[in-house]
């Protein structure tokens, strides 16, 4: 996957955190969305993949781009 860079203010706070894919994320260049419990709270975030992730699949947050996007990967605590 393409490195944009940050986009804006890095969110840390979610960086590492356990999500659930609530739009289908196609992968490569083109966002779904996922949402995490961060916060105290459960956060939308704009997510970033290398591969195809479905609604439903459990993903972790490895990185943020800034702002509300951030780069998730499969759970490997969820099989």
């Amino acid at each position: 996957m393409d490195d944009p860079g940050p986009v804006g203010p890095l969110d840390h706070a979610v960086v590492g955190r356990r999500g659930v894919v609530t739009h289908p994320i196609p992968g490569g260049r083109s966002p779904g969305e996922v949402r995490v419990e961060v916060r105290g709270t459960a956060e939308l975030f704009i997510a970033y993949a290398d591969g195809a992730l479905a609604v439903g699949a459990a993903v972790l947050v490895y990185r943020s781009r800034g702002h509300r996007d951030v780069d998730v990967m499969v759970d490997p605590s969820a099989s």
